[in-house]
């Protein structure tokens, strides 16, 4: 089975990037202190623990989570062929 590289990433890059955004959007509903998503910001920069700074995280999670997915999905192709090699026929 081949796995789509693009189309896995496509679906983690919006899965991360939708859970940064309504996680935060979430909290912010919530009235909460946000002091695990606001760690974000140190590693995507221009995000905040804020309605704005969600969309910024939106799109870096959506970013990140498509260069995993592409990832992801190489080294599945890989590890396929690896231990699936086709046995020659006689």
């Amino acid at each position: 089975m081949e796995l789509r590289k693009r189309a896995f990433g496509l679906a983690i890059g919006l899965f991360w990037g939708l859970i940064i955004l309504l996680g935060t959007w979430w909290l912010l509903l919530w009235g909460s202190p946000g002091e695990i998503f606001s760690k974000a910001s140190s590693f995507y920069i221009g995000y905040s623990f804020s309605w704005g700074g969600a969309v910024v995280g939106f799109i870096y999670g959506f970013l990140t989570g498509f260069i995993a997915g592409v990832f992801i999905a190489w080294l599945y192709e890989i590890f396929c062929k690896i231990l699936y090699k086709e046995k020659p026929s006689k």
